[in-house]
C-alpha cells in the first residue's frame, strides 16, 4: 500500500478521557501571573513538557482578519507576558493597527491550557538589548537574515544572507541588534486556566481585571 492509498485517521473517533485532579477556586494564586507560575513550573520541571513556553499568538488586522502563529515566550511577570519578533512580520503589522492579542499555552500532556487575552506594546530599546545579546550568536544573525513573514525567491537565497551575516559578524563579535526587531509586552486583561475532566466537564478558571487593578475570578461552563 501506497502513501497515496493509506486511509488516514478518523478524526471524529479520537478521544482522550482526562483524568486530572481538578481545580477549584480555593486553590488558586492571588494573581493570574502567580498562578501561571506555578503551572509553568510544573510544565516545565516537573512534566518535562518540550517548550512549555511555546504560545500560539493570535492577532486581527485593522479589518478583523485574523492569524495564528506559535512564538516562544521570553518573559513574565506582573506587568505582562513578553516575546520576541520583526516588527515588519505579519504579527506585528497587525499589533500596530489592532493591539488585542490572544496567547494560548497548549500543555496537552497535562490536559491544560492557559489563554491570555489583552494588549500588546511594544518593549523598549534597552529591554530588547539586553534580551538580544543573551541569544545564541547564530539566532542574533538569524534576526537579521530573516525578512519575516516577507516572500523571499528560494532557500538559499536565506542561507546566502545569513553567509554573509556570518562572515561580516563572526562568531566572538558583536552583533547589533536589528532596528526592526524587538519585544512585545502583552499587559493582561483576562487570563484563563483551563483543567481537563472526565466527561469534557473541564474546570476553567478566569480572572478578569478590575478598575483598581484588583482581579476578579469567575468559572466558566466547559
Amino acid at each position: 500500500m501506497t502513501d497515496r492509498d493509506a486511509v488516514p485517521p478518523d478524526p471524529a473517533a479520537m478521544r482522550k478521557q482526562y483524568r486530572a485532579a481538578g481545580l477549584a477556586e480555593n486553590e488558586l494564586a492571588a494573581t493570574p501571573v502567580e498562578q501561571f507560575a506555578r503551572w509553568f513550573k510544573q510544565a516545565a520541571s516537573e512534566a518535562h513538557l518540550f517548550e512549555p513556553n511555546a504560545m500560539v499568538v493570535s492577532t486581527a488586522d485593522a479589518d478583523g482578519r485574523p492569524s495564528s502563529r506559535t512564538v516562544l515566550l521570553k518573559h513574565f511577570d506582573e506587568q505582562g507576558f513578553v516575546f520576541y519578533t520583526n516588527y515588519d512580520s505579519r504579527k506585528a503589522r497587525d499589533l500596530a493597527g489592532n493591539p488585542y492579542v490572544s496567547l494560548l499555552f497548549p500543555w496537552h500532556p497535562m490536559a491544560r491550557q492557559v489563554i491570555v487575552q489583552g494588549i500588546a506594546r511594544r518593549t523598549g530599546r534597552d529591554e530588547t538589548a539586553a534580551y538580544f545579546r543573551t541569544r545564541p550568536h547564530g539566532s542574533q544573525l538569524g534576526a537579521w537574515a530573516s525578512e519575516q513573514s516577507s516572500v523571499i525567491p528560494t532557500r538559499a537565497d536565506l542561507d546566502a544572507s545569513y553567509a554573509e551575516l556570518a562572515a561580516r559578524y563572526p562568531e566572538g563579535e558583536q552583533v547589533p541588534v536589528p532596528p526592526n526587531w524587538g519585544g512585545f509586552r502583552v499587559a493582561p486583561q483576562t487570563v484563563e486556566f483551563w483543567q481537563g475532566r472526565e466527561n469534557r466537564l473541564h474546570d476553567r478558571l478566569r480572572y478578569v481585571t478590575q478598575p483598581d487593578g484588583s482581579w476578579r475570578v469567575e468559572r466558566l461552563s466547559p
